[in-house]
Protein backbone atom coordinates (compact mmCIF):
# COMPACT_ATOMS: atom_id res chain seq x y z
CA UNK A 1 0.00 0.00 0.00
CA UNK A 2 1.17 3.66 -0.40
CA UNK A 3 -0.50 7.04 0.58
CA UNK A 4 -0.35 9.49 -2.21
CA UNK A 5 -0.57 13.21 -0.58
CA UNK A 6 -3.65 13.80 1.25
CA UNK A 7 -5.31 10.63 -0.56
CA UNK A 8 -6.78 7.14 0.60
CA UNK A 9 -4.20 5.10 1.02
CA UNK A 10 -4.27 2.95 -2.52
CA UNK A 11 -2.50 -0.14 -3.91
CA UNK A 12 0.32 0.91 -6.14
CA UNK A 13 -0.54 0.03 -10.03
CA UNK A 14 2.08 -3.27 -10.94
CA UNK A 15 4.81 -2.32 -14.17
CA UNK A 16 3.98 -3.63 -17.63
CA UNK A 17 5.15 -7.00 -18.37
CA UNK A 18 6.79 -5.03 -21.69
CA UNK A 19 9.88 -4.01 -19.28
CA UNK A 20 11.32 -1.33 -17.65
CA UNK A 21 13.22 0.62 -20.68
CA UNK A 22 9.42 0.06 -22.72
CA UNK A 23 7.84 1.95 -24.52
CA UNK A 24 4.71 1.62 -22.16
CA UNK A 25 4.96 3.39 -18.62
CA UNK A 26 3.73 2.42 -15.53
CA UNK A 27 1.27 4.15 -13.49
CA UNK A 28 2.08 4.81 -9.39
CA UNK A 29 -0.88 5.30 -7.21
CA UNK A 30 -3.98 6.29 -8.20
CA UNK A 31 -5.19 6.12 -11.83
CA UNK A 32 -8.17 8.30 -11.61
CA UNK A 33 -6.59 11.34 -9.79
CA UNK A 34 -2.87 11.18 -10.69
CA UNK A 35 -2.12 11.70 -6.74
CA UNK A 36 -3.26 15.38 -7.38
CA UNK A 37 -4.39 17.38 -4.15
CA UNK A 38 -8.27 16.62 -3.98
CA UNK A 39 -9.20 20.16 -3.86
CA UNK A 40 -7.04 20.97 -7.56
CA UNK A 41 -8.32 17.95 -8.98
CA UNK A 42 -11.86 19.39 -8.60
CA UNK A 43 -11.20 22.86 -9.74
CA UNK A 44 -9.56 21.26 -12.70
CA UNK A 45 -12.21 18.97 -13.59
CA UNK A 46 -14.74 21.90 -12.81
CA UNK A 47 -12.63 24.45 -14.83
CA UNK A 48 -14.40 25.87 -18.22
CA UNK A 49 -10.85 26.11 -19.82
CA UNK A 50 -10.63 22.35 -19.57
CA UNK A 51 -14.02 21.37 -19.96
CA UNK A 52 -14.74 23.45 -23.23
CA UNK A 53 -11.54 24.24 -24.72
CA UNK A 54 -8.72 21.39 -23.24
CA UNK A 55 -11.98 18.97 -24.97
CA UNK A 56 -11.46 19.81 -28.47
CA UNK A 57 -7.58 18.89 -28.25
CA UNK A 58 -6.91 15.09 -29.36
CA UNK A 59 -3.38 14.84 -29.57
CA UNK A 60 -0.06 15.22 -27.84
CA UNK A 61 1.56 17.64 -30.02
CA UNK A 62 -1.77 19.66 -30.21
CA UNK A 63 -1.61 19.63 -26.14
CA UNK A 64 2.20 20.69 -26.36
CA UNK A 65 1.43 23.96 -28.59
CA UNK A 66 -1.32 25.08 -25.71
CA UNK A 67 1.39 24.64 -23.25
CA UNK A 68 4.19 26.72 -25.21
CA UNK A 69 1.86 29.41 -25.83
CA UNK A 70 -0.33 29.67 -22.45
CA UNK A 71 1.64 28.63 -19.48
CA UNK A 72 3.58 31.01 -18.23
CA UNK A 73 4.49 29.80 -14.45
CA UNK A 74 4.04 26.15 -13.20
CA UNK A 75 2.41 27.43 -9.74
CA UNK A 76 -1.23 25.36 -8.80
CA UNK A 77 -2.98 28.77 -8.44
CA UNK A 78 -2.96 32.01 -10.55
CA UNK A 79 -2.23 34.93 -8.99
CA UNK A 80 -4.37 36.24 -6.09
CA UNK A 81 -7.02 34.08 -6.47
CA UNK A 82 -6.38 32.42 -3.42
CA UNK A 83 -6.67 34.03 -0.28
CA UNK A 84 -4.75 32.26 2.80
CA UNK A 85 -3.77 34.82 4.98
CA UNK A 86 -4.81 33.86 8.67
CA UNK A 87 -5.56 30.53 8.00
CA UNK A 88 -3.80 27.40 9.53
CA UNK A 89 -3.78 24.06 10.43
CA UNK A 90 -5.41 22.42 8.09
CA UNK A 91 -7.13 25.01 6.23
CA UNK A 92 -3.39 26.55 5.72
CA UNK A 93 -1.78 27.77 2.17
CA UNK A 94 -0.61 24.05 2.06
CA UNK A 95 -3.43 21.66 2.56
CA UNK A 96 -6.08 23.03 0.03
CA UNK A 97 -9.05 22.18 2.16
CA UNK A 98 -10.39 25.28 3.05
CA UNK A 99 -10.28 27.78 0.08
CA UNK A 100 -10.01 27.27 -3.52
CA UNK A 101 -9.15 29.50 -6.33
CA UNK A 102 -8.65 29.89 -9.93
CA UNK A 103 -6.56 26.88 -11.20
CA UNK A 104 -3.89 27.77 -13.53
CA UNK A 105 -3.61 26.22 -16.86
CA UNK A 106 -0.29 24.71 -15.94
CA UNK A 107 -2.14 21.86 -13.95
CA UNK A 108 -5.11 21.95 -16.25
CA UNK A 109 -2.54 20.76 -19.03
CA UNK A 110 -0.59 18.82 -16.60
CA UNK A 111 -4.27 16.44 -15.84
CA UNK A 112 -4.83 16.69 -19.73
CA UNK A 113 -1.85 15.07 -20.46
CA UNK A 114 -2.49 12.23 -18.09
CA UNK A 115 -5.73 11.64 -19.78
CA UNK A 116 -4.03 10.87 -23.24
CA UNK A 117 -2.06 8.13 -21.29
CA UNK A 118 1.59 9.11 -23.10
CA UNK A 119 4.06 6.93 -23.62
CA UNK A 120 7.81 6.83 -22.54
CA UNK A 121 8.88 8.06 -26.01
CA UNK A 122 6.25 11.29 -25.65
CA UNK A 123 7.67 12.05 -21.98
CA UNK A 124 11.15 11.71 -23.12
CA UNK A 125 10.23 14.23 -26.03
CA UNK A 126 8.71 16.56 -23.20
CA UNK A 127 11.44 17.03 -20.97
CA UNK A 128 13.55 17.11 -23.94
CA UNK A 129 12.18 19.70 -25.82
CA UNK A 130 13.38 22.70 -27.00
CA UNK A 131 11.07 25.28 -27.41
CA UNK A 132 10.48 26.30 -24.20
CA UNK A 133 11.46 25.62 -20.22
CA UNK A 134 8.09 25.34 -19.49
CA UNK A 135 6.82 22.04 -21.22
CA UNK A 136 9.97 20.74 -19.59
CA UNK A 137 9.21 21.83 -16.49
CA UNK A 138 5.91 19.96 -17.24
CA UNK A 139 7.12 16.75 -18.47
CA UNK A 140 9.43 16.43 -14.99
CA UNK A 141 6.12 17.31 -13.12
CA UNK A 142 4.42 14.18 -14.49
CA UNK A 143 7.09 12.10 -13.55
CA UNK A 144 6.96 13.45 -10.52
CA UNK A 145 3.31 12.41 -9.83
CA UNK A 146 3.04 9.07 -11.83
CA UNK A 147 6.16 7.64 -11.86
CA UNK A 148 7.07 5.20 -9.29
CA UNK A 149 9.85 6.71 -6.42
CA UNK A 150 12.28 4.40 -6.67
CA UNK A 151 12.36 5.50 -10.69
CA UNK A 152 12.61 9.24 -9.70
CA UNK A 153 16.45 9.62 -9.52
CA UNK A 154 17.14 7.70 -12.84
CA UNK A 155 14.52 10.14 -14.65
CA UNK A 156 16.08 13.14 -13.25
CA UNK A 157 19.82 11.75 -13.09
CA UNK A 158 20.78 13.75 -16.73
CA UNK A 159 19.18 16.81 -16.00
CA UNK A 160 20.11 17.77 -12.20
CA UNK A 161 23.36 20.42 -13.40
CA UNK A 162 20.59 22.00 -16.21
CA UNK A 163 21.09 25.14 -16.54
CA UNK A 164 18.46 26.39 -18.02
CA UNK A 165 16.24 29.12 -16.51
CA UNK A 166 12.79 29.64 -15.67
CA UNK A 167 9.98 31.67 -13.56
CA UNK A 168 7.83 29.03 -11.94
CA UNK A 169 6.11 31.59 -10.00
CA UNK A 170 2.36 33.02 -10.40
CA UNK A 171 3.28 36.70 -11.35
CA UNK A 172 7.21 36.27 -11.35
CA UNK A 173 10.08 36.45 -9.08
CA UNK A 174 11.06 33.48 -8.36
CA UNK A 175 13.39 32.37 -11.16
CA UNK A 176 15.55 29.32 -10.83
CA UNK A 177 16.71 26.55 -13.01
CA UNK A 178 15.75 23.37 -14.01
CA UNK A 179 18.99 21.40 -11.70
CA UNK A 180 17.96 23.38 -8.71
CA UNK A 181 13.69 22.50 -9.18
CA UNK A 182 14.56 18.89 -9.77
CA UNK A 183 16.27 18.81 -6.47
CA UNK A 184 13.48 20.37 -4.61
CA UNK A 185 11.42 18.01 -6.62
CA UNK A 186 13.43 15.15 -5.05
CA UNK A 187 13.89 16.76 -1.41
CA UNK A 188 10.90 18.43 -0.55
CA UNK A 189 7.02 17.57 -0.19
CA UNK A 190 5.87 21.14 -1.08
CA UNK A 191 5.54 22.70 -4.44
CA UNK A 192 4.12 26.56 -3.29
CA UNK A 193 0.54 25.41 -2.14
CA UNK A 194 0.43 22.18 -2.94
CA UNK A 195 2.23 18.64 -1.89
CA UNK A 196 3.62 16.09 -4.10
CA UNK A 197 2.99 12.20 -3.51
CA UNK A 198 5.36 11.21 -0.56
CA UNK A 199 7.94 9.24 -1.04
CA UNK A 200 8.65 5.70 0.83
CA UNK A 201 11.50 6.85 3.92
CA UNK A 202 14.27 4.61 2.88
CA UNK A 203 13.41 5.16 -0.73
CA UNK A 204 13.95 8.82 0.54
CA UNK A 205 17.68 8.40 2.07
CA UNK A 206 18.84 6.86 -0.53
CA UNK A 207 17.59 10.03 -2.94
CA UNK A 208 19.31 11.95 -0.21
CA UNK A 209 22.73 9.78 -0.33
CA UNK A 210 22.72 10.22 -4.07
CA UNK A 211 22.41 13.99 -4.26
CA UNK A 212 24.67 14.86 -1.46
CA UNK A 213 27.49 12.37 -3.41
CA UNK A 214 26.82 14.47 -6.21
CA UNK A 215 27.40 17.80 -5.79
CA UNK A 216 26.15 20.61 -7.70
CA UNK A 217 28.29 21.97 -10.72
CA UNK A 218 29.12 25.92 -10.32
CA UNK A 219 27.33 28.05 -13.52
CA UNK A 220 30.07 29.25 -15.45
CA UNK A 221 28.45 32.84 -15.75
CA UNK A 222 29.10 32.86 -11.67
CA UNK A 223 32.26 31.55 -12.23
CA UNK A 224 32.85 34.02 -14.35
CA UNK A 225 31.21 37.22 -12.24
CA UNK A 226 33.56 35.57 -9.27
CA UNK A 227 37.04 35.64 -11.63
CA UNK A 228 35.74 39.25 -12.45
CA UNK A 229 35.43 40.01 -9.17
CA UNK A 230 38.64 39.26 -7.94
CA UNK A 231 40.51 40.66 -10.65
CA UNK A 232 38.61 44.08 -9.82
CA UNK A 233 39.53 43.67 -6.08
CA UNK A 234 43.51 42.90 -7.38
CA UNK A 235 43.14 45.86 -9.62
CA UNK A 236 42.12 48.28 -6.84
CA UNK A 237 44.78 46.50 -4.61
CA UNK A 238 47.49 47.41 -7.13
CA UNK A 239 46.29 50.90 -7.26
CA UNK A 240 46.59 51.35 -3.65
CA UNK A 241 49.65 49.54 -3.34
CA UNK A 242 51.40 51.96 -6.14
CA UNK A 243 49.93 54.85 -4.19
CA UNK A 244 52.11 53.95 -0.61
CA UNK A 245 55.86 52.96 -0.23
CA UNK A 246 56.67 49.46 -0.71
CA UNK A 247 57.19 47.29 2.11
CA UNK A 248 59.92 44.51 1.78
CA UNK A 249 58.22 41.37 3.20
CA UNK A 250 58.56 40.11 6.60
CA UNK A 251 60.72 37.08 6.61
CA UNK A 252 58.76 34.99 8.99
CA UNK A 253 55.38 35.28 6.66
CA UNK A 254 55.39 34.72 3.05
CA UNK A 255 53.22 37.22 0.63
CA UNK A 256 52.13 34.32 -0.86
CA UNK A 257 50.82 32.35 1.82
CA UNK A 258 47.10 33.04 3.10
CA UNK A 259 46.32 34.62 6.65
CA UNK A 260 43.18 32.88 7.19
CA UNK A 261 44.48 28.63 7.28
CA UNK A 262 41.31 27.17 8.82
CA UNK A 263 39.27 29.13 5.75
CA UNK A 264 42.00 27.32 2.84
CA UNK A 265 41.33 24.18 4.71
CA UNK A 266 37.63 24.18 4.60
CA UNK A 267 38.00 25.19 0.95
CA UNK A 268 40.71 22.38 -0.12
CA UNK A 269 38.32 20.03 1.70
CA UNK A 270 34.55 20.97 0.41
CA UNK A 271 35.74 22.48 -2.78
CA UNK A 272 34.90 26.34 -3.90
CA UNK A 273 31.32 25.71 -4.20
CA UNK A 274 30.25 24.56 -1.05
CA UNK A 275 30.78 27.92 0.46
CA UNK A 276 28.53 29.65 -2.34
CA UNK A 277 25.91 26.78 -1.87
CA UNK A 278 25.63 27.46 1.84
CA UNK A 279 25.51 31.15 1.16
CA UNK A 280 22.62 30.51 -1.57
CA UNK A 281 20.51 28.15 0.40
CA UNK A 282 20.74 30.44 3.23
CA UNK A 283 19.49 33.36 1.29
CA UNK A 284 17.16 31.62 -0.11
CA UNK A 285 15.99 30.04 3.73
CA UNK A 286 16.24 33.88 4.60
CA UNK A 287 13.91 35.13 1.36
CA UNK A 288 11.05 32.48 1.62
CA UNK A 289 10.96 33.41 5.72
CA UNK A 290 11.03 37.13 4.65
CA UNK A 291 8.53 36.73 1.77
CA UNK A 292 5.95 34.68 4.03
CA UNK A 293 6.26 37.49 6.69
CA UNK A 294 5.74 39.67 3.86
CA UNK A 295 2.51 38.07 3.04
CA UNK A 296 0.84 37.90 6.35
CA UNK A 297 1.84 41.30 7.01
CA UNK A 298 0.31 42.38 3.87
CA UNK A 299 -2.73 40.78 4.51
CA UNK A 300 -2.89 42.04 7.66
CA UNK A 301 -2.15 45.48 6.68
CA UNK A 302 -4.11 45.41 3.66
CA UNK A 303 -7.19 44.82 5.84
CA UNK A 304 -6.51 47.38 8.19
CA UNK A 305 -5.40 49.99 4.92
CA UNK A 306 -8.97 49.23 3.08
CA UNK A 307 -11.27 49.79 7.12
CA UNK A 308 -9.03 53.08 7.67
CA UNK A 309 -9.16 54.23 4.11
CA UNK A 310 -13.17 53.21 3.69
CA UNK A 311 -13.81 55.65 6.56
CA UNK A 312 -11.20 57.98 5.32
CA UNK A 313 -13.07 58.11 2.07
CA UNK A 314 -16.78 58.76 3.99
CA UNK A 315 -15.52 61.61 5.98
CA UNK A 316 -13.27 62.72 2.93
CA UNK A 317 -16.30 62.51 0.98
CA UNK A 318 -18.96 64.36 3.43
CA UNK A 319 -16.20 67.11 4.39
CA UNK A 320 -15.76 67.98 0.69
CA UNK A 321 -19.64 67.75 0.11
CA UNK A 322 -19.99 70.46 2.98
CA UNK A 323 -17.11 72.67 2.43
CA UNK A 324 -16.67 72.74 -1.24
CA UNK A 325 -17.75 75.91 -1.87
CA UNK A 326 -16.39 77.34 1.03
CA UNK A 327 -13.10 76.23 0.00
CA UNK A 328 -13.49 77.30 -3.65
CA UNK A 329 -14.13 80.67 -2.73
CA UNK A 330 -11.51 80.74 -0.36
CA UNK A 331 -8.77 79.23 -2.25
CA UNK A 332 -9.79 81.96 -5.12
CA UNK A 333 -9.20 84.95 -2.30
CA UNK A 334 -6.11 83.74 -1.61
CA UNK A 335 -5.21 83.51 -5.18
CA UNK A 336 -6.45 86.89 -5.78
CA UNK A 337 -4.08 88.03 -3.05
CA UNK A 338 -0.98 86.12 -3.78
CA UNK A 339 -1.23 87.30 -7.61
CA UNK A 340 -2.24 84.04 -8.74
CA UNK A 341 0.85 81.18 -9.22
CA UNK A 342 0.90 78.98 -12.67
CA UNK A 343 -0.35 76.11 -10.24
CA UNK A 344 -3.38 77.69 -9.27
CA UNK A 345 -4.12 78.80 -12.55
CA UNK A 346 -2.80 75.61 -14.22
CA UNK A 347 -5.83 74.22 -11.63
CA UNK A 348 -8.42 76.34 -12.26
CA UNK A 349 -7.95 75.77 -16.28
CA UNK A 350 -7.91 72.35 -15.49
CA UNK A 351 -10.76 72.65 -13.48
CA UNK A 352 -12.69 74.46 -16.05
CA UNK A 353 -12.02 72.00 -19.01
CA UNK A 354 -13.37 69.34 -16.15
CA UNK A 355 -16.32 71.33 -16.44
CA UNK A 356 -16.66 72.08 -20.00
CA UNK A 357 -15.87 68.19 -20.39
CA UNK A 358 -18.59 67.60 -17.84
CA UNK A 359 -21.22 70.22 -19.30
CA UNK A 360 -20.80 68.80 -22.53
CA UNK A 361 -20.89 65.43 -21.46
CA UNK A 362 -23.95 66.72 -19.61
CA UNK A 363 -25.61 67.64 -22.94
CA UNK A 364 -24.66 64.78 -24.67
CA UNK A 365 -26.35 63.11 -22.29
CA UNK A 366 -29.23 65.13 -22.46
CA UNK A 367 -29.38 65.24 -26.23
CA UNK A 368 -29.29 61.44 -25.88
CA UNK A 369 -32.36 61.38 -23.37
CA UNK A 370 -34.20 63.86 -26.02
CA UNK A 371 -33.71 61.64 -28.77
CA UNK A 372 -34.50 58.22 -26.93
CA UNK A 373 -37.54 60.36 -25.62
CA UNK A 374 -38.34 61.26 -29.64
CA UNK A 375 -37.65 57.75 -30.41
CA UNK A 376 -40.02 56.12 -27.49
CA UNK A 377 -42.57 58.55 -28.40
CA UNK A 378 -42.09 57.81 -32.42
CA UNK A 379 -41.98 54.08 -31.09
CA UNK A 380 -45.29 54.89 -29.07
CA UNK A 381 -47.17 56.87 -32.24
CA UNK A 382 -46.73 54.13 -34.56
CA UNK A 383 -47.82 51.22 -31.88
CA UNK A 384 -51.25 53.42 -31.02
CA UNK A 385 -51.67 53.78 -35.17
CA UNK A 386 -50.98 50.22 -35.85
CA UNK A 387 -53.43 49.29 -33.38
CA UNK A 388 -56.09 51.69 -34.26
CA UNK A 389 -55.45 50.56 -38.12
CA UNK A 390 -55.66 47.23 -36.89
CA UNK A 391 -58.86 47.95 -34.71
CA UNK A 392 -60.21 49.40 -37.99
CA UNK A 393 -59.45 46.59 -39.70
CA UNK A 394 -60.93 44.24 -37.30
CA UNK A 395 -64.45 46.38 -37.66
CA UNK A 396 -64.35 46.72 -41.44
CA UNK A 397 -63.91 42.93 -41.25
CA UNK A 398 -66.66 42.47 -38.64
CA UNK A 399 -68.82 45.09 -40.86
CA UNK A 400 -67.93 43.10 -43.51
CA UNK A 401 -68.99 39.69 -42.05
CA UNK A 402 -71.89 41.72 -40.57
CA UNK A 403 -73.28 42.62 -43.99
CA UNK A 404 -72.40 39.70 -45.65
CA UNK A 405 -74.39 37.40 -42.75
CA UNK A 406 -77.27 39.86 -42.67
CA UNK A 407 -77.52 39.85 -46.79
CA UNK A 408 -77.75 35.96 -46.54
CA UNK A 409 -80.36 36.36 -43.75
CA UNK A 410 -82.31 38.59 -46.00
CA UNK A 411 -82.07 36.31 -48.89
CA UNK A 412 -82.60 32.89 -47.11
CA UNK A 413 -86.02 34.84 -46.05
CA UNK A 414 -87.13 35.40 -49.39
CA UNK A 415 -86.33 32.31 -50.36
CA UNK A 416 -88.06 30.59 -47.50
CA UNK A 417 -90.97 33.16 -48.21
CA UNK A 418 -91.17 32.36 -52.20
CA UNK A 419 -91.09 29.11 -51.08
CA UNK A 420 -94.21 29.76 -48.65
CA UNK A 421 -95.91 31.27 -51.44
CA UNK A 422 -95.29 28.65 -54.23
CA UNK A 423 -96.64 26.13 -51.43
CA UNK A 424 -99.93 28.36 -51.06
CA UNK A 425 -100.02 28.74 -54.98
CA UNK A 426 -99.95 25.05 -55.43
CA UNK A 427 -102.54 24.37 -52.59
CA UNK A 428 -105.02 26.99 -53.75
CA UNK A 429 -104.68 25.35 -57.23
CA UNK A 430 -104.83 21.23 -55.73
CA UNK A 431 -107.96 22.79 -53.61
CA UNK A 432 -109.20 24.71 -57.19
CA UNK A 433 -108.87 21.30 -59.08
CA UNK A 434 -110.54 19.72 -56.38
CA UNK A 435 -113.95 21.85 -56.61
CA UNK A 436 -113.95 21.50 -60.26
CA UNK A 437 -113.78 17.66 -59.96
CA UNK A 438 -116.43 17.64 -57.57
CA UNK A 439 -118.48 20.33 -59.48
CA UNK A 440 -117.88 17.64 -62.41
CA UNK A 441 -119.03 14.80 -60.80
CA UNK A 442 -121.76 16.35 -58.60
CA UNK A 443 -122.72 17.33 -62.57
CA UNK A 444 -122.38 13.97 -64.08
CA UNK A 445 -124.63 12.37 -61.39
CA UNK A 446 -127.27 15.45 -62.07
CA UNK A 447 -126.87 14.38 -65.34
CA UNK A 448 -127.00 10.68 -64.99
CA UNK A 449 -129.98 10.83 -62.76
CA UNK A 450 -132.09 13.53 -65.50
CA UNK A 451 -131.20 10.70 -67.84
CA UNK A 452 -132.77 7.77 -65.91
CA UNK A 453 -135.80 9.70 -64.91
CA UNK A 454 -136.96 10.48 -68.59
CA UNK A 455 -136.60 6.86 -69.24
CA UNK A 456 -138.55 5.95 -66.93
CA UNK A 457 -141.35 8.63 -67.33
CA UNK A 458 -142.70 6.86 -70.58
CA UNK A 459 -142.63 3.43 -69.14
CA UNK A 460 -144.82 4.53 -66.54
CA UNK A 461 -146.81 6.62 -68.60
Amino acid sequence: MATVGNQLPTQAVSKPTSGKHGNVLPLWGNEKTMNLNPMILTNVLSSPYFKVQLYELKTYHEVVDEIYFKVTHIEPWEKGSRKTAGQTGMCGGVRGVGTGGIVSTAFCLLYKLFTLKLTRKQLMGLITHTDSPYIRALGFMYIRYTQPPTDLFEWYDGFLDDEEELDVKAGGGCVMTIGEMLRSFLTKLEWFSTLFPRIPVPVQKVIDQQIKARPRKVPQKETQEDEDGFAESGRQGERRRSRTPRRTPSPRRSPKRSRSRSHHRERERHGPSFDRELERERDRQRKEREGRDRDRERGDRGDRERRRSRSADRNRERKRSHSGSRDRRSERKEKERDGGDDRSRRKDRDHHKDRGTERERSRDKKSRGETDDRRHKDDRERHRDERKAKRSSRSRSRERRHKSGAEEKSRKRERSHSRERDRERDGEQRSHKRSRSKERSHHQRESSNDHSRHRRSPSIE
